[in-house]
């Protein structure tokens, strides 16, 4: 059974951009009724005309779907009242006060976790040319090697560059590749053989200073190439980032996609969106015009019916990919004509279209204003 803790716990994912606090705290939702596997949420925006009622509404509507049992969302939106702005900016006011930033990762900030259930699939590659097609496409991105153990992505974006930390904000400066901003233990160590023998604890507190102590600046998108598995970095990612959402990859192939699935429950047991699934080496199309499917076929289909969400794109198999990796080169920047990148460069447009950047320009943010002005005018 469903219940409305269950509802209120996964909504608690849900943030204002601009203020910081989630929806719950902020006390954004009005009502929560539950009908067997239907779920009704009230939600009270400060104005009715605001600009982020989409995203808000998008947004509350996705994690509510992806609690279990969950069948059906509406999200039935009103606008507050005077004494409910009043008791919201009330709130906002006392956070900002007696609790500091709990990351250097803006709230405005579009999280992308790529995820997986096991290794080799491909996943740190699409983490990077993902990334970097975002950045092609004018936002402004962020790219967390968070596999601290298997670190790639140096190799990968062609970096040689430590991390340092700035004199004077004693901050840690991501290195810039691509035209991305990027941090990886493979940045911090002697040479990239050098083996990271971390429990879990360490394993943790890696991605925290990486979070906490990074300038990122601000950022449209974050993308997270996470470690294989359901370990510890993916469960302190889900408490320290609570707006990061999933993206899930697997091979076409079923043991593939029975693994994927588990890391996919992991997200869910941790209120993180799951945005879709991407399919990777998807058959290979050769120069005599016949698709051969090396590793099955309908693997990533089955696993975004199984979880109810979309199949974001199906990469092929594709001989630039592992040369351009190699090379610090990858293939959307290397051969963007090949068929890998053009799959890869349509992946990052669909993420784009499930999870748009968030509109600075929030109707919160105008009200705060409104409030400021009337606080300084003399009675």
């Amino acid at each position: 059974m469903v219940t409305r803790d269950d509802v209120l716990k996964s909504l608690e994912g849900v943030r204002d951009p601009e203020l910081g606090g989630n929806v719950v705290e902020l006390g954004m939702i009005s009502d929560v009724k539950i009908d067997g596997s239907k779920v009704e949420v009230g939600l009270a925006l400060t104005i009715a005309e605001c600009p982020l009622r989409n995203q808000i509404e998008n947004d509350t509507n996705r994690r509510v779907a992806n609690i279990p049992g969950v069948d059906e969302v509406l999200v039935r939106t009103t606008a507050m009242t005077k004494k409910q702005r009043a008791s919201l900016m009330s709130t906002a006011r006392r956070q900002a006060r007696e609790t500091a930033e709990p990351t250097q990762v803006s709230p405005t900030t579009r999280v992308i976790a790529i995820g997986s259930g096991k290794g080799g699939v491909g996943k740190s590659s699409i983490s990077v040319n993902v990334a970097i097609s975002l950045a092609k496409e004018g936002f402004r991105v962020g790219l967390l090697d968070a596999d601290i153990w298997g670190f790639s992505i140096p190799r990968m974006l062609g970096i040689d560059d430590r991390l340092e930390a700035k004199e004077s904000t004693k901050l840690i400066q991501p290195a810039l590749a691509h035209g991305i901003k990027v941090v990886s233990t493979g940045l911090i160590i002697e040479t990239e053989e050098t083996a990271l023998m971390w429990r879990g604890l360490m394993l943790s507190k890696a991605l925290e200073q990486f979070l906490q102590e990074v300038e990122w600046g601000e950022l449209d998108y974050l993308i997270i190439d996470l470690p294989p598995g359901t370990g510890d970095v993916q469960m302190a990612l889900s408490r320290m980032l609570p707006q990061a959402e999933m993206a899930v990859v697997t091979t076409p192939q079923l043991a593939a996609q029975k693994v994927a699935i588990r890391v996919a429950d992991m997200a869910r047991r941790s209120h993180m969106p799951i945005v879709g699934v991407i399919e990777n080496m998807s058959g290979f199309d050769c120069e005599c015009g016949q698709h051969h499917a090396l590793f099955g076929e309908g693997g990533g289909a089955r696993l975004a019916a199984d979880l109810g969400v979309r199949l974001i794109s199906q990469i092929p198999l594709d001989p630039h990919v592992v040369p351009g990796g190699d090379s610090g080169n990858p293939v959307v920047t290397a051969n963007p004509e090949s068929a890998a990148a053009q799959a890869l460069t349509m992946t990052a447009d669909e993420l784009v279209q499930l999870i748009p950047p968030a509109d600075m320009e929030t109707c919160t943010g105008r009200i705060a204003k409104m409030l400021a002005d009337l606080e300084s005018t003399p009675a």
